[in-house]
C-alpha cells in the first residue's frame, strides 16, 4: 500500500477571501477509506470539493498517485463522485444513467455493455437497467449512484453524505454495502459525513474537522476511546464534558468537586450517558427530564456544572421528574484530555 497515494500538502481553500480550510496537510494509502467527519461549517465538502476539482485552492497541493492534479480539470483527475442528491438523470434509464460517463468517453460500444452490467451487478441492479429512477427506492438510486461512480473506474472515490437521504434501516443497509464494495474494489475512498456512527463502522481511519483545520486523526477506536479535546469528545458521544479547573469540575459558571483525585495533566474529563452511575454516588442533582427510549431510560439531570446526562437500563429503578438523585462520575468511565 502506497501511503502517499492521495497527499494533501498546506491546502487552503477560501470563499471570497474567507478561509474555509487553513493549510491542510494529510496523507491516504491507496486502498484506505478515511472519514471527513465534523459539523456543518468545519471544512470538510470544502475539501473534498477541491479534491474533486470543482474549486481551486488558494494555497497548496494535491497530488494522486504520484502526479499533481492541483489544476488538472475535473473530468481529467480519475477521480469519482457520489452526490448526496444522487443527480440521477430522470429522463435515462438506469442503464443509460451508469452508462453516460463511459460514453462521454466515446468507449467501444461492447466496453460500455460489459462495464455497466458489471457494474450493476456489482451494487445489486442487475436486473434493473430498463427502469427510471422514479421506479426505483432511495436505496436503489443511491446503488445507481454509486454503480455510475466506479463504472469509470476511477483511481479515487468521494462519497459526500451519501447516506443523509435515506431512512434508519436503509442506511445501515447501504452501510453494509459500501463496505462490502469497498473491500472488494479496493479502491481508496473519501467518505464525507457528520454522523459519528458512519464514520466509526466504514472508516479505517477518521479525520475529525472543526474550523478548517484537523483537530484529530486516528484510527475510529482511538477517537471513539480517547478524544484529545472537548470538541472530539461530544462528536464522539461524551455528552457530559468539563473543564478542569482549580481542582474542579466546571462548566456553564458552576463546578463539581471530583470526588477522585484528578489526573495531572488534565484539561478537560468527559463521560458518555451510560457511564453516569444513578442513584448512588458524591453528586447531587434534580431530574428535569425523562425519555424513554426502548431498552434504555434517558435522564436529564440539572446540577451546580449544568445539565448531566444519563441514560440506564429500561430495567432500572424509575425516577420521577422533579425529585433529586444522587449520581456518580467515575473516574474510570472518563475520556481524560490534555488539551482545552
Amino acid at each position: 500500500m502506497s501511503e502517499d497515494f492521495l497527499r494533501l500538502d498546506g491546502l487552503t481553500l477560501a470563499y471570497r477571501g474567507q478561509v474555509a480550510v487553513d493549510s491542510l496537510s494529510v496523507s491516504l494509502g491507496q486502498g484506505e477509506l478515511v472519514a471527513l467527519l465534523g459539523p456543518s461549517g468545519c471544512g470538510k465538502t470544502t475539501t473534498m470539493r477541491a479534491i474533486a476539482g470543482l474549486m481551486a485552492p488558494a494555497a497548496g497541493r494535491i497530488t494522486l498517485a504520484g502526479r499533481d492534479i492541483t489544476r488538472v480539470p475535473a473530468n481529467k483527475r480519475g477521480v469519482g463522485l457520489v452526490f448526496q442528491s444522487y443527480a440521477l438523470f430522470p429522463h435515462l434509464s438506469v442503464l443509460e444513467n451508469v452508462a453516460f460517463g463511459l460514453r462521454l468517453k466515446r468507449l467501444p460500444g461492447e466496453e460500455i455493455g460489459r462495464r455497466v452490467t458489471a457494474a450493476l451487478a456489482n451494487v445489486g441492479l442487475a436486473d434493473f437497467g430498463q427502469r427510471l429512477p422514479k421506479a426505483l427506492s432511495g436505496g436503489q438510486q443511491q446503488r445507481v449512484a454509486l454503480a455510475r461512480s466506479i463504472v469509470v473506474e476511477p483511481q479515487l472515490l468521494l462519497l459526500d453524505e451519501p447516506l443523509s437521504n435515506l431512512d434508519a434501516r436503509l442506511r445501515l443497509e447501504m452501510r453494509s454495502e459500501l463496505s462490502r464494495l469497498q473491500r472488494e474494489l479496493g479502491i481508496t475512498m473519501v467518505y464525507v459525513t457528520h454522523d459519528q456512527s458512519e464514520a466509526l463502522a466504514l472508516a479505517d481511519r477518521i479525520i475529525v474537522m472543526r474550523a478548517g483545520r484537523i483537530e484529530q486523526m486516528g484510527t475510529p477506536d482511538a477517537i471513539y476511546e480517547a478524544p484529545c479535546s472537548p470538541f472530539v469528545a461530544r462528536f464522539m458521544g461524551f455528552e457530559n464534558t468539563f473543564a478542569v479547573e482549580h481542582g474542579r469540575l466546571a462548566a456553564l459558571g458552576g463546578s463539581l468537586a471530583p470526588g477522585f483525585a484528578l489526573p495531572g495533566a488534565a484539561k478537560a474529563l468527559g463521560w458518555r450517558p451510560q457511564a453516569v452511575a444513578l442513584g448512588t454516588g458524591p453528586h447531587q442533582g434534580r431530574v428535569r427530564g425523562v425519555s424513554y427510549l426502548g431498552q434504555t431510560v434517558e435522564y436529564l439531570l440539572e446540577t451546580p456544572a449544568g445539565p448531566v446526562k444519563a441514560e440506564v437500563p429500561a430495567a432500572a429503578p424509575r425516577h420521577a421528574a422533579g425529585v433529586d438523585i444522587a449520581f456518580d462520575l467515575p473516574l474510570a468511565a472518563a475520556a481524560v484530555m490534555e488539551r482545552e
